[in-house]
């Protein structure tokens, strides 16, 4: 995987939000402010503006997953164009686990070492003979389009891959997930290490308030309502920190309001 180019960083989400060319006034802490509060508020259209490019080499097993994301531009290698290469995923012995019990797409413990190694047989070994009998078809004039059929889900397949900022942290989101499959999962964290490089307020406001963050149910808030110390909620406040227009954003979600005094004036 790597970043093939890239249109636009936080200053671009930023000069659109206001509308504005060039540099602008703001500070770079009154940038991420508003970076912060588009996130959080959910207004994506800013984000859209920021633009990035990637090529990508995957099983296709993992691709067909990719191309979920349909808020995207791709161009994927052609095998009615190209003879594929004989390159194949097969799992390290640590990834070649049982069916999860209690999860239908995941996975569970590692397999016992005489069937994990049989598995990894029976893999490479399928993989070996399929790859063949494609050469084969070949050798004997048959149409790559149709020699190509029988070829595994673990054939390996390119893409040049590009997605605006806003749906690329929608993507982020679920695949950085630890119920996220592995093998897609180490691409989503690649990406985000470079996305924060670019984005670096973007990808602190993405953390803070959807990586790290979490939504609740009607039914689930009314069970914290009922469960909350107010007293200690509002003692909490004022120590976290937070400017009161945030104090009263969390109380707002709570169906709460501030007391005109005591915390109020506690940490502006």
């Amino acid at each position: 995987m790597r970043l093939v180019d890239y249109m636009g960083d936080d200053r671009r989400v930023v000069e659109s939000a206001r509308v504005s060319y060039g540099d602008g006034t703001k500070s770079v802490r009154e940038a991420a402010q508003l970076i912060d509060y588009l996130l959080r508020n959910d207004h994506t259209s800013p984000f859209e503006q920021v633009v990035f490019t990637f090529q990508l080499k995957m099983p296709v097993f993992v691709a067909r997953q990719w191309i979920r994301h349909r808020m995207a531009r791709l161009n994927e290698v052609s095998g009615r164009y190209s003879v594929l290469p004989s390159e194949m995923y097969a799992p390290e012995p640590q990834r070649v686990q049982a069916q999860s019990s209690s999860n239908k797409q995941g996975s569970a413990e590692v397999l016992a070492p005489e069937a994990n190694a049989r598995v990894r047989e029976v893999l490479e070994a399928g993989q070996g003979r399929a790859y063949e009998e494609y050469e084969e078809l070949l050798e004997l004039g048959v149409a790559r389009e149709l020699a190509r059929v029988n070829l595994p889900l673990s054939l390996y397949t390119e893409m040049y891959w590009q997605m605006d900022l806003n749906n690329l942290f929608r993507f982020l989101r679920l695949r950085l997930d630890e119920h996220a499959q592995w093998e897609i999962r180490v691409f989503a964290e690649a990406i985000a290490g470079l996305v924060k490089q670019v984005v670096p307020a973007s990808w602190a406001a993405m953390e803070e308030h959807v990586l790290r963050g979490r939504r609740l149910s009607g039914t689930e808030l009314e069970v914290v309502r009922e469960a909350l110390d107010l007293d200690r909620l509002m003692a909490a406040l004022a120590a976290s920190g937070l400017r009161r227009s945030r104090r009263q954003e969390l109380l707002g979600k709570l169906g709460l309001e501030e007391p005109e005094v005591g915390v109020a004036s506690a940490a502006d």
